[in-house]
């Protein structure tokens, strides 16, 4: 059962999520950095210190982050893609495998429709994990990101034990 880093990427508000995977996937932490309001290169060394520090608490085995999506703002796509890349850096300085995910990907896992908005997702993420009152939409996100790759490397392992089995019977 790995235990998997979901992050959802933001400048201002980072929002991660350890969970237990499996079939029965359980929440370790769910919550967000809050990065102050100071020059960006001070902030994507806190998203890297961070993170570097949620990783040597939670020790999870992967991480898991969502992919940037196209911004009509090209300026806050940029800021976004550093910090995801700041992110992404601390995991793969851990160690970590790190996988990647597109919103619809995410939604569809979680949700069951890759459209679904910020409330859905909130409601599901509660219900999946068993997390009691809200969840803030950004920490929520994170542990959508990690469900989803949760769900993706349990289906992606029963499918290669059905492949194996298949062989041997041959």
């Amino acid at each position: 059962m790995p235990r998997i880093l979901g992050i959802d990427p933001g400048s201002t508000i980072m929002g991660f999520a350890v969970v237990d995977g499996g079939a029965r996937p359980a929440q370790c932490v769910i919550d967000c950095l809050r990065l102050p309001k100071t020059d960006f290169p001070t902030r994507l060394g806190l998203i890297f210190e961070r993170l570097t520090a949620v990783i040597a608490e939670w020790q999870p085995d992967e991480m898991a982050i969502e992919n940037v999506f196209v911004s009509r703002n090209a300026a806050s796509a940029l800021k976004l893609g550093q910090a995801r890349g700041a992110a992404i850096c601390a995991g793969a300085a851990a160690g970590l495998p790190v996988a990647e995910y597109t919103p619809s990907q995410i939604k569809q896992a979680v949700v069951g429709r890759g459209s679904a908005d910020k409330t859905q997702i909130q409601h599901m993420v509660a219900m999946l994990l068993a997390v009691p009152g809200k969840l803030q939409a950004d920490a929520a996100d994170a542990a959508a990101v990690a469900l989803c790759h949760a769900h993706t490397a349990h289906t992606a392992g029963r499918l290669q034990q059905g492949t194996q089995r298949s062989r041997a019977r041959a």
